[in-house]
C-alpha cells in the first residue's frame, strides 16, 4: 500500500511541475495557458512539491503572492497529513 502512495504521489509531482514548465513556455509565447485552477488542482491532489520546484526552476507565477506564500503552506499541510497517517499508531 505504501508503494502506490509513493508512486502516486511520485507521479501527481511529475505532472504538476511539467504543467509549470509548459505553462511558463506557453506564456512566453502568448499560447493558450493552463488554467490557474488546474494548476491548483494538481497541487491540492499531491503535487504540491512538484508545483513549487517547478515554480522556482521554470520561474513562473513567483509574483503571484497566492501562488508564492499558498504553495508552501500547502506542501506543509500535506506533510503534516503524510506524517500522520504513517505514525498514527
Amino acid at each position: 500500500m505504501k508503494e502506490l502512495v509513493l508512486i502516486y504521489l511520485i507521479l501527481v509531482n511529475v505532472v504538476a511541475f511539467s504543467f509549470m514548465g509548459v505553462d511558463k513556455n506557453r506564456a512566453q509565447k502568448n499560447k493558450w495557458r493552463i488554467p490557474e485552477a488546474r494548476l491548483w488542482f494538481f497541487a491540492w491532489i499531491g503535487g504540491s512539491l512538484g508545483s513549487i520546484i517547478g515554480m522556482r526552476i521554470f520561474h513562473h507565477k513567483t509574483k503571484h503572492q497566492l501562488f508564492r506564500l499558498g504553495m508552501p503552506v500547502l506542501l506543509i499541510l500535506q506533510l503534516a497529513l503524510i506524517f500522520y497517517l504513517i505514525y498514527r499508531t
